[in-house]
């Protein structure tokens, strides 16, 4: 897939099929340069927070759960603001089975 690599759309879509062909590294590289250079882009805060939960760093994820959720409220992306939250709290349901 060619891409403008200043492209936020075009690089989540490309580290959506690296996640999906099981390319965890290369996912986690588009979606952190996403992140870096477009913060706005509310779409890759589940995204990349799932990628880490699959990696096993839940506090990674965790905490990007909770700016995702702020930047979805900012932007009034109600939708993904609920998935988030909803994630977020699957995550701590998890995390507290972990430390028991």
């Amino acid at each position: 897939m060619k891409h403008n690599p200043g492209d936020s759309f075009s690089k989540f879509a490309l580290a959506l099929e690296f996640r999906k062909e099981g390319a965890f590294k290369k996912a986690r590289i588009l979606f952190e340069d996403i992140l870096s250079s477009d913060p706005e882009y509310v779409g890759v805060y589940y995204h990349l927070g799932k990628l880490y939960e699959a990696l096993d760093r839940l506090d990674d994820a965790q905490t990007l759960y909770q700016k995702g959720i702020t930047v979805a409220n900012e932007q009034d992306e109600q939708r993904t603001e609920k998935e988030l939250k909803e994630a977020l709290q699957q995550l701590k349901m998890e995390m507290e089975e972990r430390s028991s």
